[in-house]
């Protein structure tokens, strides 16, 4: 398929860092990962994979956001779909607002300690919301996002330089800057 030409090349240039979400072609993106590492037979600690799981609320009560439903449920689809059985690093993509996020947090801290996902990252965070995310995730002893995803390049530097840039810097966190060609 492409996506295994695509990332064969990729590997082959010694690029091992892979990005997705569940909602990425409604799944396929995560698919094609998948099957594209299985054919190319990469052992899995070659590979830095990354995913987020998309945080829409849906028209059910458990049916997306930040529920502990919502975001086991959507890691146990996206660890079937990318043919794995960890991810390294998911992320939270567009906060909802309508969840509290000591529930999100445990979901997630859950997850980790079950070792189906390493790490926790957040994308399109405020740097307000982050601050309020390390504070909770300090307190109640869950693990703490350790990066942010954001839209920043040297056309499109705002908001982040004049709010999360500083979360960044004092919590020691790391960007991983989306749309980064503009």
């Amino acid at each position: 398929s492409d996506a295994t030409k695509f990332i064969g090349r990729a590997l082959e240039a010694r690029i091992n860092f892979i990005d997705t979400a569940n909602v990425y072609s409604y799944g396929d993106s995560e698919l094609m990962t998948g099957q594209a590492l299985k054919d190319l037979g990469v052992k899995r600690s070659d590979v830095v994979l990354a995913t987020k799981v998309f945080s829409r609320v849906g028209d059910l009560p458990n049916e997306g956001g930040g529920t502990r439903y919502h975001i086991t449920k959507a890691c146990e689809d996206s660890l079937q779909r990318l043919q794995t059985d960890h991810i390294d690093l998911y992320q939270l993509h567009r906060p909802p607002l309508t969840h509290p996020q000591e529930e999100t947090l445990r979901a997630f801290d859950d997850l980790i300690r079950a070792g189906k996902v390493r790490y926790i990252a957040s994308s399109n965070f405020s740097a307000d919301r982050m601050q309020e995310s390390l504070r909770i995730s300090n307190e109640a002893g869950f693990a703490s996002y350790i990066a942010v995803q954001e839209h920043y390049n040297l056309i499109e530097r705002e908001p982040y330089e004049s709010g999360m840039r500083k979360v960044v810097a004092a919590e020691g966190l790391s960007i991983l800057p989306y749309f980064g060609l503009a």
